[in-house]
């Protein structure tokens, strides 16, 4: 594992499920509405789909590998950083899907994508 990317699979699921509630509760705690608020409600609803079919620890069949799910994760950043030019958002929209957009792709960027191990967590044998 690189020294950048410290963040496991498994790791990397717990945050898709985490994300994606996040994405699902936040626009309606922002006050959002219209198509801002149901575009990050869908985006919430896609990752727990796709994550749920992604090949990782948390997932439920094994459709989509682990790669695949990443590409899909880039792709959903890249459909909210055009999210606010195609719409007109500007304003606390804007920075929202701005934020969320930019923590995809830091947590890609962190994700180890090497050879899958048995364990994530090394464990001491004299422990």
């Amino acid at each position: 594992m690189s020294s950048i990317r410290f963040l496991t699979p498994t790791i990397h699921s717990a945050l898709d499920y985490a994300a994606a509630g996040g994405l699902i509760v936040l626009p309606f705690a922002l006050g959002f509405d219209g198509l801002a608020l149901w575009l990050s409600v869908a985006g919430g609803v896609g990752l727990i789909a796709y994550s749920l079919l992604t090949d990782y620890a948390f997932g439920v069949v094994s459709l989509f590998s682990f790669k695949t799910h990443l590409a899909l994760d880039l792709a959903a950043a890249a459909a909210f950083i055009a999210a606010p030019f195609l719409f007109g958002w500007v304003g606390l929209v804007m920075g929202y899907y701005f934020v969320m957009a930019a923590g995809v792709i830091v947590v890609v960027a962190l994700t180890d994508t090497g050879p899958a191990k048995d364990v994530d967590f090394p464990v001491s044998a004299g422990a």
